[in-house]
Formats: C-alpha cells, sequence, structure tokens
C-alpha cells in the first residue's frame, strides 16, 4: 500500500499535470504553477440609474494564474445553478424567457440553450475547459468574464491594476452584440454537453438585409446561413406592400426590422412567423415610382435571396438624387471632422510632484491617476468608436506645456484635466470645475496659483514660460472663445454628476487661468474631484471605489454632453 504522504504527492502530481494541460505557456494559466490559495475577488454589479452592489467571488491564486469558481460567479450575478452528472448547469433567473449554460471539465465548449424554443442554440468555445478543484469548476478570471459577456451579452470584465471585475447588466450592451456568436445554423449536427449529437431542423437563418437603388428600381437582399429553403413572394398590394415568405426559416426580428428614407423600399419587417416559416413585409413607395414589376432570385453561389423591384426611369430625378447624394457626401465629411471620437485625459501632477498631500498622506498625483485610468476604461468599454489619449498612465512628471500639446498632436476633440484641491481652511470641500479664463473670484484665483505652482518643479521654468504673462492669458482666452461654450456646457454636465452632498463650495462652472488649459485647441475643462486637506474628503478620496464612482460620474457628464454636442451638430448640418 503506498503511504498516504506519497499517495498525497502523487494527487498533487495529476492535479499538475491538469493544469498543465488546462494553461499551456502563454497562455493566462502558465505551466509553473507550483502552488494555490483560496481567495476571493469583488465583483462590482450596476445595474443602471448608479445602482448596484460589490460582492465576493471565489476563487483560487496560483503562482501563474487566478482561477474563479463558476457557480459563485454565478450566483453572484444572480443566476441559479446546479451540477448534474459532472454537468455544470447555469441558468437565468430574472430575465424572460432567458437561457442555460451548460459547461464539463473535458469540454473545451459551452452549450447555451434558450427557453424560447423559436430561438437558436448556441456552442460557445471556451479559452481552456474548466478545472474541477473539490467538486468546483474554475476558469481563468478572464476566460470567466469572457464566458457570461458572450452568454448574457453584458460588457463583464476585470481590471489587473485594481483586482476588480465588474459587471455591467443594465439596458444593452454598449458596442456590437455577441448575443448571437456561436449560433448553430439549421441543418448543422451539434455536440451536447454530454456528448449526444443534436441534429439541428433543416432550413436556414436570415442574418441580414440591405437594400441596393439603382436607377430604374432597387434590389431587397436577405443574406443566409444554412440549407435553401422555399421562397415564395407576393406582388404588392394597392398600398405597395409585398410579402416573401420563406419556409422553416428563422432570423433576429429586432435586428432585421429595417426602415430606408429616401428611396423606392421604405420598410423592409419581419411580421411574424407563419405555421413553419417566416414572413417579411416589403414596404414599396407606389406613390413616388411607377412600379412595373418584382421578382425573386436565389443566388446560390452567396446563399442570398434577391427581390428585384422595377420601376420606370425618371432621368430627372435621378439628377436631382445624384445631386442630393454630392450633397450628403459633403455633409458627412462634416460631421466626420467634427465627431467626437478622441477624448485626451490628464492626470495632474506625477512623479516628483506628488500635489496636494492631505493631513492622512494621500498624494494627489495617486488620486487623480486612478480615476483617469478608471475614467479611460470605462470611455473605451462604452464607446468602442472613441480613442483615449492620455498624457499619463504612470507615475511620471510631464511639464505643463507639454500636456495640451500632447493633446493637439493627438487631434483631440475633448481634453479632462482631473485634480484634487487644497484649502488652509480645513473645512472647505466639495467638487469643483473649471474652464479658461480670468478668474473672477479671489478663491478662483488661488486655484489655479496653487495648480500652477507645479511649474516650479520644471529645469529652466523660468525661460520656458516667461512669455506666459497676463496678456498672454488674455490672448489664449481669446482664442479658446471658439469652444467657450462647447467647453461650458462640458463642464455644466460633469459638475451636476460630481458633486457632493454637503459642500461647502456652492455649485456653478468656474474660470481660472490655469496653465494647463492655455494650449489645447478643444473645449477644455479641470476638474478638482475635492479638497485633500479635508479630513472627511480625504477619506473619499483615498478609498478606491469612491474613485471608481468618481470616474463613473465624469463618464455620465460626458456621455450627456457628447449627445447633445452630436444631436446639436446634426441638426445644424441640415441631417
Amino acid at each position: 500500500m503506498i503511504p498516504f504522504s506519497l499517495r498525497t504527492m502523487a494527487r498533487i502530481a495529476a492535479l499538475l499535470m491538469m493544469i498543465v494541460a488546462f494553461f499551456p505557456l502563454g497562455a493566462e494559466g502558465a505551466s509553473s504553477f507550483t502552488r494555490s490559495e483560496e481567495t476571493t475577488v469583488p465583483l462590482r454589479v450596476t445595474s443602471g440609474s448608479e445602482q448596484g452592489y460589490t460582492i465576493k467571488v471565489l476563487a483560487i491564486r496560483t503562482d501563474s494564474a487566478l482561477l474563479i469558481d463558476l457557480e459563485s460567479f454565478a450566483r453572484a450575478l444572480r443566476l441559479s445553478s446546479r451540477q448534474e452528472s459532472g454537468v455544470l448547469l447555469l441558468e437565468e433567473t430574472d430575465n424572460a424567457p432567458g437561457s442555460s449554460c451548460q459547461l464539463r471539465t473535458d469540454n473545451n465548449f459551452a452549450l447555451i440553450v434558450p427557453r424560447d424554443s423559436q430561438r437558436m442554440k448556441r456552442v460557445v468555445q471556451l479559452q481552456s475547459a474548466p478545472l474541477i478543484m473539490d467538486g468546483k469548476l474554475f476558469l481563468p478570471v478572464r476566460h470567466a468574464c469572457r464566458l457570461f459577456t458572450l452568454w448574457l451579452d453584458k460588457d463583464i470584465v476585470y481590471d489587473y491594476s485594481s483586482g476588480i471585475m465588474t459587471a455591467w447588466l443594465s439596458g444593452t450592451r454598449f458596442g456590437d452584440s455577441v448575443g448571437f456568436v456561436g449560433v448553430t445554423r439549421p441543418g448543422e449536427t451539434v455536440a451536447d454537453i454530454d456528448g449526444r449529437k443534436i441534429p439541428s431542423e433543416p432550413g436556414t437563418v436570415i442574418k441580414g438585409v440591405n437594400v441596393e437603388n439603382k436607377a430604374n428600381g432597387a434590389v431587397i437582399i436577405f443574406s443566409a446561413a444554412g440549407t435553401a429553403v422555399k421562397t415564395a413572394l407576393t406582388k404588392p398590394d394597392e398600398t405597395g406592400r409585398a410579402y416573401l415568405t420563406f419556409k422553416n426559416a428563422s432570423c433576429n426580428v429586432d435586428a432585421l426590422t429595417k426602415l430606408f428614407s429616401g428611396g423606392l423600399v421604405k420598410s423592409v419587417t419581419p411580421d411574424g412567423s407563419t405555421e413553419g416559416g417566416l414572413r417579411f413585409a416589403l414596404a414599396l413607395d407606389n406613390q413616388g415610382y411607377r412600379i412595373k414589376t418584382v421578382d425573386f432570385q436565389r443566388d446560390e453561389k452567396n446563399n442570398r435571396y434577391l427581390v428585384y423591384v422595377m420601376s420606370e426611369a425618371d432621368v430627372k430625378g435621378i439628377r436631382q438624387k445624384e445631386k442630393e447624394l454630392q450633397i450628403a457626401k459633403v455633409l458627412n465629411s462634416d460631421i466626420e471632422k467634427w465627431k467626437l471620437n478622441t477624448i485626451v485625459l490628464d492626470a495632474g501632477h506625477g512623479g516628483h510632484d506628488p500635489g496636494a498631500i492631505g493631513g492622512r498622506g494621500t498624494r494627489e498625483k495617486d488620486v487623480v491617476l486612478n480615476i483617469v485610468r478608471d475614467l479611460g476604461t470605462l470611455i473605451t468599454q462604452k464607446w468602442p468608436d472613441v480613442r483615449v489619449v492620455y498624457t499619463r498612465k504612470e507615475d511620471r512628471f510631464i511639464p505643463l506645456h507639454e500636456r495640451g500639446k500632447i493633446a493637439n498632436r493627438n487631434g483631440g476633440k475633448l481634453f479632462v484635466s482631473l485634480h484634487c484641491n487644497a484649502n488652509n481652511k480645513r473645512t472647505v470641500k466639495g467638487s469643483e470645475v473649471y474652464i479658461l479664463g480670468p478668474h473672477k473670484s479671489k478663491a478662483a484665483l488661488s486655484v489655479a496659483m496653487l495648480e500652477n505652482s507645479v511649474i516650479t518643479k520644471e529645469v529652466d521654468y523660468k525661460e520656458r514660460y516667461k512669455g506666459f504673462t497676463a496678456e498672454y492669458l488674455i490672448m489664449s482666452s481669446m482664442a479658446q472663445s471658439a469652444f467657450a461654450k462647447q467647453s461650458t456646457d462640458l463642464a455644466l454636465e460633469v459638475q451636476n454628476r460630481i458633486d457632493r452632498p454637503n459642500s461647502t463650495n456652492g455649485r456653478g462652472v468656474r474660470q481660472a487661468g490655469f496653465m494647463v488649459l492655455w494650449t489645447p485647441s478643444m473645449p477644455s475643462i479641470l476638474v478638482e474631484a475635492g479638497y485633500l486637506s479635508n479630513p472627511e474628503e480625504e477619506k473619499i478620496l483615498r478609498d478606491r471605489q469612491e474613485q471608481t464612482k468618481i470616474a463613473y460620474r465624469i463618464f455620465m457628464g460626458l456621455e450627456s454632453y457628447r449627445k447633445e454636442y452630436e444631436r446639436a451638430r446634426l441638426a445644424t448640418m441640415g441631417t
């Protein structure tokens, strides 16, 4: 009989071999695993309107990986879980009709099964197979977040710098939906989680609808996946409505409801499934166009279904439309020019310049760097089309004059500088938002002088800044006047959201001669997140979770500003 200690060592060796197999070198879990310890990872769940909760998720930390217990993760997201015959079954409980996700240890695939029989199953490939320890299934933290993101179609991420997972469960996912990743096409045979083969019904999935306008009509294109199915087309009625019916087909009704303007085709709408099929209503403009014929053809090579709508050619109308297209092209170019696609984030101070220091030793440079990183992460996650530029992402010193140059070189459309305040009166507290301009109060002047004093920490600052006089401030303010309204609007939106109760400062946007705002050629604001000289506020500002909340509130201000800014631009350009 093998002694107990040797048997234990044999089990550990077997576990090591499993981990090496599941986490190859170069992946998140490397083969250098030598020890493990049980721990927890905070999960911050946001459920909308600044509501949410933070809960700890069971995890195991090794030398090379952080592994998350999938059942604990599911419970934290308010999902149900149970194990049956070696299969982990996770289910949505609140969302109707919802779906389930099935996993097992020796399988690199997760099977997602909707309760609604009209919707398709999905098979999602995992980046590594789940690892079982003490009867629990684990995945590396990044892989686990990806799995729940693909399943629930919500943003769920892990921040390595803070060690916190965050889940945004309210509303729809920002960016492209991932709810159709892994959809099994009709006609395919897929492996169920227990190894059984599930034959899908032969048929097709309509995945896209597009309209190409021609000089003598239009072509409606239905792109499909799956096998060919019988199709029937009815001619337009007196209202111009025709119907295209697919036998044994399905689609995402919301995604394929299309409205068009300025052409022969007004809309294409899946108006509900007929018995054993799917019907699209085609609304045609028979008032503005004289429709001659409507025909149907299948493009077998590209698996597309084409509806040809022929109308009498209107030469005068064609020339008018070409002119309108040229005008639209110019307008779209202008819209791109003014599109808010680059935001520059400036964390004040840094390096040998700590900025303001609180009574408990809290340094301004550390607080604002954390807030800026959180804010940049939010922008990147929520607005994939917006580029974030940082003047600094680590603890290093950047001269004031260089910060604005970084913004200009990168084509910034907004400049947001983050700071913390200080005052001889320890009772003063509250956040403030500034724009560039001559100071209108002694308090504003004091804040500007405090932030501008950083130049004394620069080499040859007297020579470098000898031209930055009061007259230069006036000229810079005049140059910034082109962005004065946008800067003020942005400052108001941010101030309205970061202002804390019991502030002694009052509300409203302020202006002062901050040197960091002199150079950027774009709408610019400077945010003072609070007073480190106030013991109560220092306690808030040094708290990591409170820093993330401040970043989120600033983002909400940016979001409100962006919506109004782009709406106003479109209205001005007549689109």
